[in-house]
Parts: C-alpha cells; sequence; structure tokens
C-alpha cells in the first residue's frame, strides 16, 4: 500500500485525538451543548448539554491529512470542496439551534437549497471531465450507462439522498462515526482498485478522521458530531461514489444509512395512511432501543451489518 495512504490516516487519526479535548473544552466554555428532542428515547435526556459541532474536528483532520498527502488532482480538490460545503450548510444549522436557541435549525427549504447548489455544482465539473462524463458504472453487469441530460439531477439526488441519510443515523454515540469508517474504508481499496490514489489518499484521511473522532465519540460521548459532522461526511461518500462512477454500489456500501433512512419513510408513510406505527420509533436505531436493547449493543451490531455489506460491495466491485 502506498505510504502516503498510511501517512494520511494516522496524521488525520493524530489531528482528531489532539484536537479533541481542546475542542471539546472549548465547546463547552462556550456552551454548545446538544439539545435532546423529548419526544425521543427517555434514555437520551441525560445526553442533554455535551457538546456538540464536533464534526469540526474531522473536516479539519481530513482536509489537511488529504492536502499534506496527496498530489494535485482536480478530484480531491471537488471531494474537498463538498466536504467542506456540506460541513459549512451543517455548521449554518447546528449554530442557528444552538447559539440562536432555534431548535429545528435551517428550515427544510433553505438546507435543500443548499445541498442542491453544492451537488449540481459537483455534477457539473464532473459531466464536463473528459475522464468522467455522464456515465455510471452498473455493478456485476460491468457496463457503463451514459445518462445524459438526467445525470445532473441524478447526482443532486445521490448527494442530497446520502448526506440526509448520514444525518438520520447520526443518533446514537459512535454508529455515524463507525459506520462511516467502515463504509469509507470500502472505497479506499476501491480506488485503489482503480488506479485513483490521490482519492484513496482522501478515502484514508476520512477514515483515520472518523476513528480519531470515535476515540472521544464512543458511549457515553464526550462530543457530538452534529450537521457540521454528519452532512459533511454524507457529501464526502457519495461525492466519492460519483467520483468513481460507483453511485449504484453506494446502496451496498452505505446499504446502513440506506436502512435508516427507508425505515423514516416508510413509518411516515404508514401513518399517515393507516394511522398505525410500525417501528416504535424512527429511525430504527431506536426501534431496537425500545425493545430493550443497549445502546452500544445496537452500534455494535449495526457496525457489523455495515462490515458485512462493505464485504458484499467489494465482491460485487
Amino acid at each position: 500500500m502506498n505510504i502516503r495512504i498510511i501517512l494520511a490516516a494516522l496524521f488525520a487519526f493524530l489531528i482528531c485525538v489532539i484536537t479533541g479535548p481542546i475542542m471539546i473544552a472549548f465547546l463547552r466554555q462556550l456552551k454548545f451543548g446538544q439539545h435532546i428532542r423529548e419526544e425521543g428515547p427517555k434514555g437520551h435526556l441525560k445526553k442533554a448539554g455535551t457538546p456538540t459541532m464536533g464534526g469540526i474536528m474531522i473536516i479539519l483532520a481530513l482536509s489537511l491529512g488529504s492536502l499534506f498527502f496527496s498530489r494535485h488532482d482536480l478530484s480531491l480538490y471537488l471531494l474537498v470542496f463538498v466536504t467542506i460545503g456540506f460541513g459549512l450548510l451543517g455548521f449554518i444549522d447546528d449554530f442557528m439551534k444552538v447559539v440562536m436557541k432555534r431548535n429545528l435549525g435551517l428550515n427544510a427549504k433553505q438546507k435543500f437549497m443548499g445541498q442542491v447548489i453544492i451537488a449540481t455544482i459537483l455534477a457539473v465539473f464532473v459531466s464536463m471531465h473528459p475522464q468522467l462524463g455522464t456515465e455510471i458504472l452498473i455493478p456485476v453487469w460491468g457496463q457503463k450507462i451514459n445518462l445524459g441530460l438526467f445525470y445532473i439531477p441524478f447526482v443532486v439526488f445521490v448527494l442530497v439522498g446520502t448526506s440526509n441519510a448520514v444525518n438520520l443515523t447520526d443518533g446514537l454515540d459512535g454508529l455515524a462515526a463507525g459506520t462511516m469508517a467502515i463504509a469509507i474504508t470500502c472505497y479506499l481499496f476501491i480506488c485503489i482498485a482503480l488506479g485513483r490514489l490521490e482519492l484513496a489518499v482522501f478515502c484514508a484521511a476520512t477514515a483515520g478522521a472518523c476513528l480519531g473522532f470515535l476515540w472521544f465519540n464512543a458511549h457515553p460521548a464526550q462530543v457530538f458530531m452534529g450537521d457540521t459532522g454528519s452532512l459533511a461526511l454524507g457529501g464526502a461518500l457519495s461525492a466519492l461514489a460519483v467520483l468513481t462512477k460507483t453511485e449504484i454500489l453506494l446502496i451496498v456500501i452505505g446499504g446502513v444509512f440506506v436502512i435508516e433512512t427507508l425505515s423514516v419513510i416508510i413509518q411516515v408513510l404508514c401513518f399517515k395512511t393507516t394511522g398505525k406505527r410500525i417501528f416504535r420509533m424512527s429511525p430504527i436505531h431506536h426501534h431496537f432501543e425500545l425493545k430493550g436493547w443497549s445502546e452500544t449493543k445496537v452500534v455494535i451490531r449495526f457496525w457489523i451489518v455495515a462490515a458485512i455489506l462493505g464485504g458484499v460491495s467489494l465482491i460485487l466491485m
């Protein structure tokens, strides 16, 4: 394995581990504590006041790790742009919720428009790139399909959907960070197999940053990533799928995020049509909590599912 890949992962991990205590103390001093929804599991109420917006650590670590150990590459710069762009959108949302005391932060329309703008910029660059274009790869079959004019809205759907899916998954200590580390590691192997070493460096830095953040986010969490981190990581994961032409395979690699999102959609549709709920609470990780599983058990079992799906995705590739 290329030494730059290993160094990027270690560097990003150390950045998080070293800056973590400083960042947590700073967030506590500013009273940037997480607000816990009363309609959520009652056991989560004790988490109120835990510092949030810790995603700043992740973005800083993966950006520095990527840029320090990579060479000039437009795709890498696009990845960093999308990650920071989605992270900034999440930061604004967190800031409005925590500092301005607006529980819902940005409204749905504002957040959606911000995501669409960033995703459209990526889609336009990729569609115009001579080595990328508007094709997508179909797993197993191994053939590519040219989406033509439909490519840009397709990419927008992938980025917006994935970033929101990761955001929904970020509901238990370590769940999003650990699941993302697994998914992004799958993309590390994919990028190496495709000969995209600069993208592999980004994957390594992101995985290292997630593990470094997990050092403080493991149960009981000392800090939450907030929308700052979840939107940034969702943007990074989906942008990797776009730049490697594996948007369809992302359904398997990010299977846990897909399941979490589907659980919310199914719950809402079922309740609106029948007045009944299928799950005790959605997203589905709360359902298992309310069934009596400990938070740690839910998280570890979801990590296991993510690892299995990651292995399957590599076979399909």
